[in-house]
């Protein structure tokens, strides 16, 4: 009996640790009122059972406004989105796990202004970075204690949209690896294009080569912004910032095709349009999509797994203004929405069974708080 006891205790003990994350807020530290007091990036241990948040330790650098972490979690990476007479920059941090600190290892130029996406392949090879108003994206060499090298390969996309506003040139907003890590999505704002790469993690210099038919012409003026793949499924998704549209694609071997457009804004909506994040939950059913200018909401989608289309189930508040980012845990029960204007990282808890968020109250404060990671913190 007495063994019994131990045995259910020391599994319920190790549950519990098992549901516990280190959770990284990438902010702005320039350029705007809410930015004012920051400090860079912010790490916090997350309980996933409680959906409770504590602060661990910070780290000074330039506007890291997004970030990557490699496999493992003892490396991390951020942009420095930076621009005019400032060089944008990439950044390399190791983290101790033990103790919850992130430490500068080195920095490299990204290849233009305003880095503002960056992602690492499984093999902590390469980093891979969309500069968006320099229209292009880069690959940099990982070395094996987790440093950058300099620039090897550099792609400058050339063109315009309808949107003389937004659509002046090339804006590259996001370089996101494919699951099986064999191609890159690359979304331009500027041009109204998904464009697929080969990606070649064994590659000496140049990594990314141009699928074949790798150009997917967007609708005019949509302004494609972020991507996410269905979890084992072939289907991907799209949000459009400009439109606030969501892109539904039946996706293999590097090819796109559309299935199904629809809006993450409710019928009748004519407010501002600004959409930014889109995230599946982990058990596949469920998309969410934020909204940025007069919404300041999250979207949620229910997914058809078999034709991979989308039903508008409703939207909630983001508790904040401009929800630039969000993320669902990797338990799929919380949501935590990143407000920049509001300076504060709003948590949900997610139904299971319709897969709306709920808020819980809780709410972490972090001045112009834009980018949400995990890792567990065993």
């Amino acid at each position: 009996m007495r063994l019994f006891l131990l045995t259910v205790a020391l599994f319920f003990s190790c549950s519990a640790f098992t549901q516990q994350y280190y959770l990284f807020v990438g902010t702005y530290t320039e350029g705007s009122p809410a930015s004012r007091g920051s400090k860079g990036i912010y790490v916090y241990r997350f309980n996933a059972a409680t959906g409770d948040a504590i602060p661990v330790s910070t780290i000074m650098t330039d506007n890291p406004s997004y970030l990557a972490l490699a496999k493992g979690g003892r490396f991390v990476y951020s942009v420095n989105e930076t621009h005019g007479t400032i060089p944008g920059g990439v950044s390399a941090f190791s983290f101790d796990k033990r103790t919850g600190k992130l430490t500068f290892i080195d920095k490299q130029a990204s290849g233009g202004a305003d880095p503002c996406y960056i992602s690492v392949d499984a093999g902590r090879k390469w980093a891979l970075v969309a500069n968006y108003s320099g229209g292009n994206l880069s690959a940099l060499p990982i070395a094996g204690d987790g440093s950058l090298r300099p620039i090897s390969e550099f792609i400058q996309h050339t063109g315009s949209g309808p949107n003389k506003a937004r659509q002046e040139q090339a804006h590259v907003h996001s370089t996101i690896l494919s699951p099986d890590e064999k191609y890159l999505l690359v979304a331009d704002l500027g041009m109204d294009q998904l464009r697929v790469e080969h990606f070649d993690p064994a590659a000496a210099k140049t990594p990314l080569v141009p699928a074949a038919d790798s150009i997917v012409k967007i609708q005019p003026g949509f302004g494609p912004r972020h991507t996410v793949f269905f979890p084992g499924k072939p289907y991907v998704y799209l949000i459009n910032e400009l439109s606030g549209m969501v892109d539904a694609f039946r996706y293999g071997n590097g090819k796109l095709t559309m299935i199904q457009s629809l809006s993450s804004h409710p019928p009748g909506y004519h407010g501002e349009i600004g959409s930014a994040d889109i995230h599946i939950s982990p058990d596949g059913k469920f998309l969410y999509a934020s909204n940025r200018g007069d919404a300041n909401d999250i979207a949620i989608f229910a997914i058809d797994g078999a034709t991979g289309k989308l039903t508008w189930k409703g939207a909630v508040s983001s508790g904040g203004k401009t929800p630039r980012n969000f993320m669902i845990d990797p338990t799929g029960r919380w949501l935590l929405a990143a407000n920049q204007d509001t300076s504060n990282v709003v948590i949900f808890r997610i139904d299971p069974s319709t897969g709306m968020p709920s808020p819980t109250g809780k709410q972490l404060v972090v001045p112009a708080a834009v980018c949400l990671k995990m890792t567990p913190v065993n």
